[in-house]
């Protein structure tokens, strides 16, 4: 296994990671097509040969799909990395589902189909305003003591819901959206994290694509990729939120790499327990990511871009509807 990517530690008692992830749901769900079964196996160890120790899934991508996908790409290397799924979902219904028997049974057929004894991490994958916080949390607790759980985790969660589960079982990591196009969780949310000793996975660190600078005006997405419905990426609020892919084009052009680098060297800048899991179905754009960690922006850089970042305002909401609700609870 290669190890020239740096490793980071998921807060104070986390796992220690690669510094960046790979973000499996675009393999499987979301995007339109599902890719090729044999392309994204090998994909995903083409990761695991660059360093990539911290992979992401949850039952309801596909659903079911990509657990199975991720755990037999990555059944050849078990002990040798970290595998994120989620719970909180009704399967074949609508709605969310984080009730304790609930919870279980997700953690049972994971396990199955991970092809592992232990989920290393296991996320509320959008928090249930039906079942107290802490009664989630006990759930995880339970498990972790069973040995079926390391780690617990949440998604899109708010400060009182995080200060609530972490007083009931210590929450690892939180799962994010976080990019220099969505940097709501500074306000609040970053600050906790330093506080508690939890980590921070950013999805989305490429803003769905936005921030490698391969969109433009013109851009169509299929029907059935999720992105045709997001606000921020219909084509008038596209076009007026490129000033933010100039800016990262700017400083890419000066430091000779790539936007999408750019983006994630900022990420990995902003705090030394930030993880992101960009998500890709192409070798390419995989070796591009994972670039990101090999040079740094320096404070100055760092700087600039934040200042210029603050002046620029984001047209259009990130999420249409219904899931907007389910968010930052």
């Amino acid at each position: 296994m290669n190890t020239s990517i740096t490793k980071r530690k998921l807060g104070t008692n986390g796992p220690e990671v690669s510094s960046i992830g790979l973000g499996c749901m675009g393999m499987s769900f979301g995007y339109g097509l599902i890719a090729d079964k044999t392309e994204s196996i090998n994909l995903i160890r083409k990761a695991v040969e660059l360093g990539v120790t911290f992979f992401d899934t949850a039952e309801v991508y596909g659903p079911f799909i990509n657990e199975e996908l991720v755990g037999e790409a990555l059944e050849p290397f078990k002990g040798e990395v970290t595998i994120a799924t989620k719970f909180g979902f009704n399967i074949g219904a609508e709605g969310l589902n984080s009730r304790p028997e609930r919870i279980r049974l997700v953690a049972e057929a994971s396990l199955k189909r991970l092809r592992i004894d232990c989920i290393d991490l296991f996320y509320q994958h959008r928090v249930d305003p039906n079942v107290p916080i802490e009664d989630v949390a006990g759930t995880v607790k339970d498990l972790i003591s069973e040995g079926k759980v390391k780690h617990f985790g949440l998604s899109e969660a708010g400060v009182k819901t995080i200060r609530k589960a972490h007083a009931v079982c210590q929450v690892t990591a939180l799962q994010s959206e976080y990019s220099l196009w969505w940097r709501e969780p500074e306000d609040e949310i970053i600050p906790l994290l330093e506080e508690l000793g939890i980590g921070f996975v950013p999805f989305s660190p490429l803003g769905k694509g936005f921030l490698t600078g391969k969109m433009d005006e013109n851009t169509k997405f299929d029907s059935k990729d999720f992105r045709s419905t997001v606000p921020r990426l219909n084509p008038e609020n596209l076009k007026a939120n490129l000033v933010f892919v100039d800016l990262v084009k700017e400083v890419a052009q000066r430091k000779n790499v790539t936007p999408a680098q750019v983006a994630l060297a900022w990420l990995l800048g902003q705090k030394p327990w930030i993880v992101p899991i960009p998500g890709t179905t192409k070798k390419e754009r995989l070796v591009e990511n994972l670039g990101a960690a090999s040079f740094e922006l320096s404070p100055g850089e760092l700087q600039e871009i934040k200042v210029a970042a603050s002046k620029i305002k984001p047209e259009g909401d990130r999420y249409s509807g219904g899931s907007a609700k389910l968010i930052n609870r």
